[in-house]
């Protein structure tokens, strides 16, 4: 049994990277098997089929997010909040940006992946809500209640579709882990006209932070 709970670790991760390198599309069951060095036959004991694998990699995905996305328990550590959503999504979206860069496309093959997914967004929006409210509470921001939502539905937009965004820009470039970073800047931009002035020195210091660890990337 742990044999074969190894291997099906093996498959994923080789799938992750495989598809993250060359595009989902690109690879199939049998570029998964070679890679690992193993049959097709040995494949399909563990995965039906490439939709089952990637499925399978999206509940790891969904699992990351709900584990480790966590409202503020306290208005006073609401923006560290913000920095973890932050700090956690952008390293998520690096690590299966695959599924960023063609999300459209592999939900549209997809109905019951489709639905997980929008189950899962579901909870991230209500996350992502409840972080916003607690900056308002710890008055980081100042918002109109009413507003909220959509402020957050505009944080979620700008965090799904970055790697997209990217891969318009430069259709055949491989995206790197400096470029998926900018995301962080853009989406931390988008807070500074709600910041209230005894906010933006901390507004700020975020985005030094997040430029500082952009251009170690960039050095790396």
């Amino acid at each position: 049994m742990d044999k074969k709970l190894r291997t099906k670790d093996k498959i994923l991760q080789a799938s992750i990277e495989l598809f993250n390198q060359q595009g989902e599309r690109q690879i199939t069951t049998n570029h998964i098997a070679a890679h690992l060095g193993i049959s097709p036959g040995n494949l399909y004991y563990h995965f039906r089929n490439k939709e089952d694998i990637v499925r399978h990699i999206f509940k790891e995905y969904a699992k990351l997010l709900d584990n480790r996305i966590q409202p503020p328990s306290r208005a006073s550590e609401a923006l560290d909040a913000l920095a973890q959503y932050l700090d956690v999504v952008f390293e998520l979206m690096w690590r299966f940006h695959f599924f960023y860069a063609n999300l459209p496309d592999i939900l549209a093959r997809d109905q019951a992946l489709q639905q997980d997914y929008l189950l899962v967004q579901k909870g991230v929006l209500n996350k992502v809500i409840s972080v916003l409210q607690a900056l308002k509470q710890a008055e980081v921001i100042a918002i109109d209640e009413q507003d909220i939502p959509t402020f957050a539905h505009t944080i979620k937009l700008v965090v799904t579709f970055w790697i997209s965004y990217l891969k318009t820009q430069a259709p055949h470039a491989a995206i790197d882990q400096q470029q998926a970073y900018q995301g962080v800047l853009k989406v931390l931009l988008l807070f500074k006209p709600y910041a209230t002035d005894q906010a933006m020195p901390r507004i700020q210091k975020l985005q030094q932070h997040y430029q500082h660890l952009a251009g170690q990337m960039m050095l790396n």
